[in-house]
């Protein structure tokens, strides 16, 4: 993908139909790679804007790391101009010990979000996997998979991370365009 320095601040394709494009920015948190996705609605799907991973450095202190995430994520907001975001929501069934700092990242971000007054979706994985495949225990590689086809990628976007980010803004999408449409049905 394209460096964020270099990206336009928005890339708006003027649509034929009453539906206005919306740009999603989907985030999945963590401490050391927090992945994202950027993507617009069109009529009837969605277009891959960007993608990648905000990475912090692994001997840095808890709090060094935190301020990097939240500097790269502004800077990642001015370059890109969401509408909107969407964060996956804390779940841990298994690995509790990263519970407290994916926690710390994902409130750094919903606060970064906040402070800019943006409109925030927060899912969970299975929400994450019934939207994209209609199945809630669903693996990362159909997750993947899905990812691939709706965006109409080449290859299934890497890092997980970043792919990760990508089904997260998919989902916001899916229940954002559901949403709408059932508030305009009389």
């Amino acid at each position: 993908m394209q460096d964020l320095a270099d990206m336009p601040s928005k890339n708006i394709l003027h649509l034929s139909d009453k539906e206005k494009p919306v740009i999603i920015l989907g985030l999945d948190p963590g401490t050391a790679i927090t992945g994202y996705g950027l993507i617009e609605t069109v009529s009837g799907g969605y277009r891959l804007l960007n993608y990648g991973c905000i990475r912090t450095e692994p001997g840095a202190g808890d709090a060094a790391r935190l301020l990097k995430l939240h500097q790269d994520l502004c800077m990642l907001l001015d370059v890109t101009q969401p509408d909107q975001v969407a964060i996956e929501k804390l779940f841990f069934n298994r690995n509790t010990t990263t519970a407290v700092p994916v926690g710390q990242a994902r409130g750094v971000l919903l606060l970064t979000c906040a402070q800019r007054d943006l409109p925030i979706g927060e899912y969970t994985p299975l929400e994450v996997k019934q939207a994209l495949t209609g199945y809630g225990r669903a693996d990362k590689q159909q997750i993947q998979y899905m990812v691939r086809k709706l965006l109409r990628m080449e290859q299934i976007p890497k890092p997980d991370d970043a792919a990760d980010a990508l089904a997260i803004a998919i989902t916001h999408a899916h229940y954002h365009r559901n949403t709408r449409m059932w508030k305009e049905q009389p």
